[in-house]
């Protein structure tokens, strides 16, 4: 299939003209199939570690941003193989859909022999930083594996692929909240649903842009399910994730910080959820992306709750 060009296809996967360009031809293609042109991810995987981290007390402030560091690399470490893991599976439906064509395995520029190699080196990576995290989240760890090996499977069986990947990318959530309070409660519990609806909602979003050739080619996704009522559906979403998260501060007794930049975060993600327009890919890719600045706003709001200042 030949690559769409930047007119035909802006939401096209592949950045080649950022930071990538710079880097040895031959490595290039390694960096794409880590996704690390696209730095998006990482974020909504490494914001929900950052709640969890600051929303217990009786931790020392050395050792909170002691996890967020580690956590920021884990999660680019964890994410790149994540992403590796999903195109090993997905190789031969993303060559048959215009976002995903050009993909380094879909395309060919790599082999599976390969992205096996950098699979190794990234989870090498991954357990180097999860032995300096408390034994609570080694025992999470194997459920976090086996969840980023079976997400992409998961379009194949179920309507509900979205889901899964929440629950999937959702899991730094728990696993922070873990390292902090060295167990797992039902606070953490609620912290981890808020997380799971929130990327439901945005993954929701983010899967409008292929509901054409999901459909041509028989994938399955929530996005196809839902799209009859796309504004309601990703706003319970959203109205799910805001009462979970603030049922989690009043929970943890965090201070009146909390809500100045929780209501910022909860005006701008209920508005996009009332404004989503699914019939317009470069829109709901400008929307997903925004639930960047949207969860630095959580996390702004769970660190001046516990730490009791304005950032």
């Amino acid at each position: 299939m030949p690559s769409p060009s930047p007119a035909d296809a802006p939401h096209t996967d592949l950045r080649h003209n950022g930071w990538i360009r710079h880097l040895p031809p031959s490595w290039r293609p390694y960096a794409l199939l880590a996704r690390l042109d696209r730095p998006v991810g990482c974020w909504l995987l490494f914001l929900p570690g950052v709640y969890g981290l600051f929303l217990p007390a009786g931790v020392s402030d050395a050792a909170r941003w002691k996890d967020v560091v580690l956590f920021a690399i884990g999660a680019v470490l964890m994410r790149s193989a994540g992403c590796v893991v999903n195109d090993i599976w997905d190789r031969k439906i993303d060559a048959r859909v215009s976002r995903t064509a050009n993909r380094p395995l879909a395309s060919g520029a790599l082999s599976l022999r390969q992205a096996f190699f950098l699979l190794a080196v990234l989870l090498l990576g991954g357990l180097a930083i999860l032995l300096q995290l408390p034994p609570i989240c080694w025992a999470l760890t194997p459920l976090a594996l086996v969840l980023v090996a079976l997400y992409p499977t998961a379009k194949r069986f179920t309507w509900w692929p979205q889901l899964i990947m929440g629950i999937t990318f959702g899991f730094g959530a728990p696993m922070g909240y873990a390292a902090a309070h060295g167990t797992l409660d039902m606070t953490g519990l609620l912290l981890y649903g808020g997380v799971i609806l929130w990327q439901l909602g945005f993954d929701t979003v983010y899967g409008f842009q292929d509901m054409e050739d999901d459909a041509r080619i028989g994938v399955k996704s929530t996005s196809r399910l839902m799209v009859e009522h796309a504004r309601l559906f990703v706003t319970l979403c959203y109205a799910g994730t805001l009462a979970l998260f603030g049922l989690c501060a009043l929970r943890a007794h965090l201070a009146g910080f909390f809500w100045i930049f929780f209501s910022a975060a909860a005006l701008w993600l209920l508005w996009q959820g009332t404004h989503l327009t699914p019939c317009n890919p470069r829109r709901c890719l400008q929307d997903f992306r925004n639930n960047v600045p949207i969860g630095m706003l959580f996390a702004l709001a769970f660190i001046s709750g516990r730490l009791g200042l304005s950032l």
